[in-house]
């Protein structure tokens, strides 16, 4: 039984579980995994252990790392370098008081860079925020996991690594946040504007169209390629799917997994 702890050797190529009935359906993410979240047992999976470029679902890592440091109720007033960054963006306003909560709104549900600056000047820094994420990461056992920004952008000479192992072992985690696990179900909320407020809307679609979804994180750049870490419950059962390296949406190849693995016996 392949499980989701650090040090497991597990095949490169796509694997399933003796006698399935059905292989697990393949699609453009050069590495996926699809596992139970309760127990950890991994279903099936391709190049698990392969270093990616994680773009955004990074994020679930930041967020777990802001929790362990910062009260939700922590406030903080942006500054012009915090909006400074390639969007996507959750509409930092330069002055404006953010709560942790708010901020942490606006990183999980529309990927915001903005926000995940903020959130890293309130860590200590861009420097001490990225060696925290890491060492978090490494103490969870995602030990293939390097983050280099606070927010999953990369370039040349600062390239975040993890692999698909890695990333489930970190959604897994960050779920069992009640404040992230609230935030990567909620539709919509208020983020503070330049106005008062205004609704952001959770990005993740298999929010809306695939019952019992319980969140999910997508990311994309041009080094990463598309990524994606959901996760989702049926019949008393939860599983995680973790994408990366895909070309263009991930949701399609995220339902097909979820599906095969709610198919398998227990």
């Amino acid at each position: 039984m392949l499980l989701l702890i650090a040090g497991t050797v597990a095949p490169q190529a796509a694997t399933e579980p003796p006698g399935a009935a059905i292989a697990a359906p393949d699609g453009s993410a050069k590495a996926w995994l699809v596992a139970d979240m309760d127990t950890g047992h991994i279903l099936a999976s391709k190049n698990p252990y392969t270093h990616f470029a994680p773009a955004s679902t990074i994020k679930v890592l930041l967020a777990m790392v802001v929790l362990d440091h910062l009260s939700p109720a922590a406030a903080v007033r942006a500054n012009a370098n915090h909006a400074r960054v390639e969007c996507s963006c959750a509409g930092v306003v330069p002055g404006q008081v953010y709560t942790t909560r708010q901020l942490l709104d606006g990183l999980l549900m529309v990927s915001g860079n903005d926000a995940a600056n903020l959130l890293g000047d309130m860590l200590g820094g861009y420097r001490a925020a990225i060696a925290r994420m890491t060492a978090k990461a490494h103490s969870l056992g995602a030990r293939n996991t390097r983050a280099m920004s606070p927010s999953g952008l990369d370039g040349p000479g600062w390239e975040s690594i993890t692999t698909a192992h890695d990333l489930a072992i970190l959604m897994r985690r960050a779920l069992a946040y009640p404040v992230i696990a609230q935030i990567m179900r909620q539709s919509t909320a208020q983020f503070p504007s330049r106005t008062g407020f205004k609704q952001i809307t959770n990005q993740n679609e298999l929010l809306r169209t695939y019952p019992g979804n319980l969140g999910g994180k997508t990311g994309f750049t041009n080094l990463a390629g598309h990524t994606f870490v959901t996760a989702a419950q049926r019949d008393g059962r939860r599983l995680i799917v973790a994408q990366l390296k895909g070309s263009g949406s991930q949701y399609g190849q995220a339902t097909a997994l979820l599906d095969w693995g709610f198919a398998q016996p227990r």
